[in-house]
């Protein structure tokens, strides 16, 4: 399997992976959308590691910005920008414009930290409380 190919199945589950998370997200069950989440979130790290080792140090990041302030995201407003970019990423990196499928990939991946950040708060939140008791 080419790392092209590697991108794609790793885009298209992290696709999945967040589908999984938009049924959680109906149901209200955050340990399931907390778990969809943390897979999409490895999917997108291994996509990225393959795209950093295609183009390597060819590539500015820094002008790859999020426009979105932590305390300010919507989990399923989050989750439909994430699926967007992935979309975008999958027909990009389909069409072999593979830098701007990284930049959709990694765009993707912050979104989904600023996510991961949120749970992990409310978790120790949560713990804080019942320590208190």
């Amino acid at each position: 399997m080419t790392a092209n190919e590697k991108i794609l199945k790793s885009l298209k589950s992290a696709m999945n992976y967040l589908e999984n998370s938009v049924a959680a997200l109906n149901k209200k069950d955050e340990n399931l959308i907390a778990d969809s989440i943390w897979h999409v979130a490895a999917e997108l790290e291994y996509a990225l590691f393959l795209f950093s080792i295609m183009f390597q140090d060819d590539v500015d990041k820094s002008k790859w910005k999020f426009n979105s302030k932590p305390q300010l995201i919507e989990l399923d407003w989050t989750i439909k920008r994430v699926k967007e970019l992935l979309s975008n990423a999958e027909k990009l990196a389909t069409s072999k414009n593979f830098l701007e499928a990284y930049k959709e990939a990694y765009i993707a991946r912050r979104y989904i930290l600023e996510v991961q950040k949120s749970f992990a708060k409310k978790k120790r939140e949560e713990l804080k409380k019942k320590l208190r008791k």
